[in-house]
């Protein structure tokens, strides 16, 4: 639906002037420029250059989920420590080793949970940690992915080298090792609660470097035994001691790691959403008029300033800022405005983004964050003999495991992400729809009838967002108590960072969907050419999927286009043309159509 262009609206000139005078006037558009010039319109946010190639050091400080899921998704790129962070582990252990020989401190020397008040003799200790390990590898279901896996231990080492774990250096070198050689540990994708942390999962990441369960094989590509595996590329087994064993299973990082590979796969579907709504605005003959800078100014929430900014400058021609053939087709057509999922997009995308940054930054603390029990603090200001001597003030238990914080995020990102499924299904729906769709035939398909075209490709849609309507129900909003009341509220965020994942990779099905539909109805719109951008867009995707002529076997074409909007091809092109712009292009009364 459209704006009609009234007798009484400014010319172009005119409009152009008042555009340029609110620009110098008005404070919220110093505030849109201000946005802009801070996020570089998203194009800097994942510039690829700074990416690690060959080699990258850790140091429990600095890793971002950008890096973090670069490594994970390049096993070539050897991880090694940060020599800086070497003194401050020496430093711990020494307070772990003091506390060993003279005292009773928990989670040194004493059992766990309920039996937190049961000493453990000295000769015991290290029997104390292997029985830690196996007794707490208890996860069930199916491997986590490879991927996810190497984030887990890529994050665990992270944590390690923070330093208050009170682990020895030569446990950390071994992990880098195993992680190197892509050895990992089979993981199994249920059991944790999310507190004490991931205990089961992070039991299984450890059992695996003890040389026991399963590992990983990258030479035979399958998972096999641990201690078959570790002989089989000179790796040797970890041997633990005091506090060690509690060291490499209390923490978030279960959580994190799919919460990493969750938020870094929604950061490319965002961006890449606003492209796919904008070719269905196309082609349903829509208007760029809802995306008029006033209307966000006056409500200036970031996300919603720039998806507008985005859908201003992708309905345009960069070079001559004008409106493509497609837009200029239905001039003065009559019609008031577009639906909600056409003219909306600002606000519903716009507060998916803003989520998504909000939750990259939560994670961004929590994988630089030390979250094992007890800590070890070893004052740098004071001499070793000073650390040593007020070992008690040094080692302190706390709550750091609990997964609340990052389990919290994983809910807000599934309901966030999941309402661009919910804005994209219906935006397929009025492609097909021949009572609303523009004149396009019923279906995206010529003799109907005869062929079905797109009506099961909306049915996939449909479905996967009605499935996502139930994963989004936020499971940090339970608790179960256990450890015999011991541990008396959990965050149940090991679930909610899995099922985030399920929503995002529905949503990729569900916007592969569009897009597959925005393309053919382009095709159908011929010889009618939308913006350039749009148009590399369609090519794209041409290379990978042919038009529907008649009906053909589907699947593999959502698959293929899921693809490339995984890989972020969509986006590629998108920063191509937002790098070239050299201003932004209002919108102009010979847009309301």
């Amino acid at each position: 639906v459209h704006f009609a262009r009234h007798s009484h609206a400014p010319n172009h000139t005119t409009m152009s002037s008042s555009l340029t005078s609110i620009s110098n006037k008005s404070a919220n558009v110093h505030l849109l420029q201000s946005f802009h010039r801070s996020h570089g319109n998203d194009i800097s946010a994942d510039n690829h250059s700074d990416l690690p190639t060959s080699e990258y050091a850790l140091n429990g400080e600095s890793l971002t989920p950008q890096v973090l899921y670069h490594l994970a998704h390049n096993s070539n790129i050897k991880v090694t420590i940060d020599p800086n962070c070497m003194e401050r582990i020496n430093n711990a252990r020494k307070i772990v080793d003091h506390i060993v020989e003279n005292t009773v401190i928990y989670g040194v020397n004493t059992g766990f949970g309920l039996f937190s008040h049961t000493n453990i003799e000295t000769s015991k200790l290290e029997e104390l940690q292997y029985n830690l390990i196996r007794s707490h590898a208890t996860g069930v279901g199916s491997p986590i992915p490879l991927p996810i896996s190497r984030i887990l231990l890529i994050l665990r080492i992270n944590v390690l080298l923070r330093g208050n774990s009170g682990i020895r250096l030569e446990i950390i070198q071994s992990m880098v090792e195993a992680l190197n050689k892509n050895c990992i540990s089979l993981i199994p994708e249920k059991g944790s609660v999310g507190a004490s942390g991931d205990l089961a999962p992070l039991s299984h990441l450890a059992l695996g470097l003890l040389g026991e369960g399963k590992m990983w094989n990258p030479t035979e590509e399958e998972f096999q035994s641990a201690a078959y595996v570790l002989e089989k590329h000179g790796l040797q087994p970890i041997k633990l001691s005091a506090k060690e064993g509690l060291s490499l299973i209390n923490g978030t990082q279960f959580i994190c790691a799919y919460g990493i590979e969750a938020l870094q796969r929604a950061k490319l579907l965002v961006k890449q959403a606003d492209a796919i709504g904008a070719l269905t605005l196309e082609n349903l003959l829509g208007s760029r008029r809802a995306f008029d800078p006033r209307i966000h100014m006056a409500r200036p929430h970031n996300g919603q300033q720039l998806v507008a900014w985005r859908l201003r400058n992708l309905l345009v021609d960069a070079e001559s800022g004008e409106t493509s053939e497609m837009n200029q087709s239905h001039n003065s057509c009559g019609r008031v405005q577009d639906s909600y999922t056409l003219r909306c997009m600002p606000q519903v995308h716009g507060v998916v983004n803003d989520t998504i940054k909000f939750v990259d930054g939560i994670l961004s603390t929590e994988i630089n964050s030390s979250t094992d029990n007890p800590m070890v603090f070893y004052d740098d200001e004071l001499s070793e003999e000073e650390n040593i001597n007020s070992f008690y003030s040094r080692i302190v238990s706390g709550g750091n495991f609990h997964g609340e914080y990052p389990g919290k995020m994983m809910d807000y990102l599934a309901i966030a992400v999941h309402e661009l499924a919910n804005i994209s299904e219906r935006r397929t729906a009025r492609l097909i729809d021949n009572t609303c769709n523009e004149g396009l035939p019923a279906f995206l398909v010529r003799q109907g009838g005869l062929n079905s075209g797109f009506m099961l490709v909306h049915c996939t849609a449909a479905a996967l967002t009605s499935e996502n309507k139930v994963l989004v129900h936020p499971a940090s909003s339970d608790t179960l108590p256990t450890s015999a009341n011991k541990e008396d509220h959990v965050s149940m965020s090991a679930y909610a960072a899995r099922k985030a994942l399920t929503v995002v990779e529905n949503v990729e099905h569900v916007l592969a969907c569009e897009l597959m539909a925005a393309c053919q109805a382009l095709d159908l719109r011929r010889p009618l050419r939308t913006t350039p951008v749009l148009e590399e867009i369609y090519n794209t995707v041409r290379e990978k999927v042919e038009p529907i002529v008649k009906d053909r076997y589907l699947a593999p074409d959502i698959e293929a286009i899921r693809d490339l909007i995984r890989d972020g091809a969509i986006w590629k092109i998108m920063k191509k043309h937002f790098s070239n712009l050299t201003q932004d292009h209002p919108v102009r009364v010979t847009d309301e159509h």
